[in-house]
């Protein structure tokens, strides 16, 4: 299938994004992200890899549209609750020292 990321034509197939993908550690998830296989990978990552790109050269939403028509499972960025934000916080913030 022949996409555009970052003005470039690519004509990606299941298979290579599977390929090059493969053996690739995936990195923490911090916004969207897409299913291949078993693992589930950050956009950002899947693009650099199959593009060679740099990560500012491309966006998620780019990475995403390529990604749905080839027919993976798009996740959307993760919401921070507001519980999460105070244990963020608490971790940063370092625990009160015993008195």
């Amino acid at each position: 299938m022949r996409c555009i990321i970052a003005n470039y034509a690519f004509d990606l197939t299941v298979r290579e994004v599977t390929d090059a993908m493969s053996g690739v550690t995936p990195e923490p998830i911090t916004g969207p992200s897409v299913q291949i296989g078993r693992r589930v990978y950050p956009v950002k990552q899947v693009g650099a890899v199959i593009t060679r790109q740099d990560r500012r050269d491309f966006t998620a939403g780019e990475v995403t549209r390529a990604m749905k028509r080839l027919g993976f499972t798009c996740h959307p960025a993760p919401t921070a609750t507001a519980s999460d934000a105070v244990e963020t916080a608490s971790e940063l913030l370092g625990k009160p020292a015993d008195s």
